[in-house]
């Protein structure tokens, strides 16, 4: 048992996961998941709706090891190895308690890594089992799990507080639930889950942004890997960051970023398992990094796909490896194409480009606009104001027009100029709002807005920027 506390690689997030699956498993409609902070502890409570069990239900759960993986399972059934619970509850607490009820009638039961007497669980029932919930049972069945001596969450070698420490897990526990279980969120198929963490509703997050007018998809393929079985394979292209708030691109951000969350997100009965990753088919590529691919396998290719006992990982077949790169070659081409078309247009009286298009006998040159914000506040800046002209100069006479030409000619994939990376984007903002505050006389909200929409690149992806700087403004003291 104490070994059961390091299989998988489980964290809090990890770690809940693999008990909603069994709630889901349950019939479970809706999910509470409380932290109870104590004196260098905390209880965590996990309950359910779902169908409860009986007596014998319940020893047959706790039993380690309580399934065969080489069995065959309901469709639905999101476990494989009879390990979860357990594997799952003890990677986090030292105490596990699981309390169930079923028309009327409630039993529970207790695993103590520190108490462990030949293999005897605790068994309580009746009155008993019931004095072990905080709160009485609502509806006629449940089951509740109980952590507690959660050790794994209230490390005190670390010098942050109890509080903080829970508040970052529980923080990253609440984004990786709304990913992992965004499908049952949503209600997808009909039936919707709903989970609720210290109080707060979660809600989807769509990786895809399948329902956002800018996404683009093509049609779901079937590919088959067994005689009797297949993967449904749907591609995705988001949408570029121009045509998203500032909140929506950081849910599609994830902790890493835009380019690392590009890839194949696997799903098994629409629980995600793994995503972000392009199984060395191709490589990561700041040009792809719009490219999300769906993947749906039912949990019978469990064995062919590897899924690991914490779920959090799954390898490729084999014979799925050269159909997958084919899909994935066709279909990036189009995230490829949203960045190329991201064009700028020059020479307009209503806003300031960063270049200027000018065509003399003949002869067209492209000169850096010298009252665009940033590069005005730049020049003004300069302690040598004749060698911050010249190097501008320098800039423009030695645009590798012919090699640009010939790369256009070749119609090159990677020949992509606008800025691909959202941070940077978020950077030359900033840049904006301080050639802002330099430059105006009365500083505003209202003003920035409107000194920013005059300028290039804000003006072309406006939707982003707007959102950005409404979002900044009090860290920026705009009122």
């Amino acid at each position: 048992m104490a070994g059961a506390r390091s299989f998988g690689n489980y964290d809090l997030a990890a770690a809940l996961a693999d008990l909603i699956d069994n709630s889901i498993k349950a019939g479970a409609r809706a999910l509470t998941i409380l932290f109870e902070p104590a004196e260098n502890d905390v209880t965590v409570r996990i309950r359910d709706d779902g169908a409860g069990m009986s007596r014998i239900e319940l020893i047959d759960a706790m039993r380690p090891a309580s399934s065969n993986p080489e069995d065959q399972r309901d469709a639905g059934d999101l476990g494989r190895f009879g390990w979860g619970l357990k594997s799952a509850s003890l990677s986090q607490a030292r105490i596990l308690t699981v309390v169930s009820w079923r028309d009327g009638l409630a039993c529970a039961a207790r695993w103590n890594v520190d108490d462990l007497d030949d293999w005897a669980m605790d068994l309580f029932e009746g009155s008993d089992a019931l004095s072990l919930l905080a709160s009485a049972p609502v509806g006629s069945s449940g089951t509740e799990v109980i952590w507690t001596r959660c050790d794994r969450l209230y490390d005190s070698s670390l010098t942050a507080t109890l509080d903080e420490r829970l508040n970052e897990k529980i923080s990253h526990a609440k984004k990786q639930l709304s990913l992992v279980f965004h499908r049952y969120l949503a209600g997808e198929d009909g039936r919707r889950l709903e989970i609720s963490l210290q109080g707060l509703r979660l809600d989807p997050v769509d990786p895809f942004m399948a329902r956002h007018p800018a996404t683009q998809s093509l049609d779901e393929e079937y590919v088959p890997v067994t005689p009797s079985a297949g993967v449904r394979v749907k591609p995705f292209v988001i949408p570029h960051f121009s045509k998203l708030t500032h909140e929506e691109r950081l849910a599609l951000d994830g902790d890493e970023g835009l380019a690392r969350n590009q890839g194949f997100y696997v799903y098994r009965n629409r629980r995600l398992i793994i995503h972000g990753t392009w199984f060395r088919l191709v490589p990561h590529g700041e040009l792809s990094q719009l490219t999300r691919i769906r993947i749906d396998l039912p949990n019978s290719l469990d064995a062919e796909w590897k899924i690991t006992l914490d779920k959090s990982d799954a390898q490729l077949p084999i014979n799925l490896r050269r159909r997958l790169r084919e899909i994935v070659q066709r279909f990036s081409r189009r995230s490829v194409g949203v960045y190329r078309r991201r064009g700028v247009d020059l020479n307009t009286l209503e806003k300031a480009p960063v270049w200027r298009r000018n065509s003399h006998n003949g002869r067209i040159r492209y000169f850096i606009n010298r009252d665009h914000p940033i590069i005005r506040e730049l020049l003004y800046e300069a302690s040598d104001q004749s060698m911050a002209q010249e190097a501008m100069r320098l800039v423009e006479y030695c645009v590798p027009v012919e090699a640009m030409a010939e790369d256009v000619r070749s119609a090159d994939d990677s020949l992509v100029q606008p800025i691909t990376d959202p941070d940077q984007f978020d950077s030359l903002v900033h840049a904006c709002m301080l050639a802002y505050l330099r430059q105006a006389g009365a500083v505003s909200l209202s003003g920035f807005l409107a000194f920013a929409r005059k300028a290039e690149p804000f003006s072309e992806q406006w939707k982003y920027t707007e959102s950005l700087i409404k979002e900044k403004a009090g860290e920026w003291k705009l009122k």
